[in-house]
């Protein structure tokens, strides 16, 4: 009896029929997961590479801009913003013109606009808390700063969180020394 059931094992452990399939049931889940995995990995750094190629977009055309900009202007901007990323979540942005003041020692902004609920307009008080962020600059120096933000939500549940994708863009004037805010436009 006992060499029967003995006999009855090395059997199971050489037969190799159905292998195949309990091997496919058993790594399809682990595989279907690392490949949504990388997809959302991709996704991910892809919109990160969205925002900024937009936020330096726009702080470009702003740089080149030789006219007053108008409410109308930075309302364009952001619709222009939506339109180059997008997302399914709202981007924001803030659009704000600094310039250096060497006898005081600090930055100071000229004039700073927000749109889609980035939150407050820079002013020269709180400008100091970016001052690590932005660069050295001649007395008088002028920059456009455009900061942009959204969620990326991953299209598939693996475990990864919602993701706040911000970003921060100095440039400086292109054609003129100053870039001014039409109040009346």
């Amino acid at each position: 009896m006992l060499t029967a059931l003995w006999n009855r094992a090395k059997s199971f452990a050489k037969d190799t029929e159905g292998a195949v399939s309990v091997e496919f049931a058993l790594a399809m889940p682990i595989i279907f997961w690392a490949f949504a995995g990388v997809y959302v990995f991709f996704d991910g750094y892809r919109q990160s590479t969205v925002n900024l190629k937009a936020a330096y977009t726009i702080s470009d055309l702003l740089s080149r801009e030789t006219e007053d900009i108008t409410e109308t202007y930075v309302t364009s901007m952001h619709s222009l913003l939506q339109v180059l990323t997008r997302t399914g979540s709202d981007a924001q942005l803030r659009v704000s013109v600094v310039r250096w003041d060497e006898d005081d020692d600090r930055y100071e902004i000229v004039w700073s606009r927000v749109r889609g609920g980035y939150g407050n307009p820079l002013s020269t008080a709180s400008v100091a808390e970016l001052e690590d962020k932005l660069p050295v600059m001649p007395n008088d120096e002028v920059v456009v700063l455009v900061e942009t933000r959204n969620v990326f939500e991953p299209v598939f549940n693996i475990g990864m969180d919602d993701k706040n994708l911000e970003n921060f863009v100095f440039t400086r004037l292109r054609f003129g020394p100053q870039l001014n805010f039409d109040q009346n436009g």
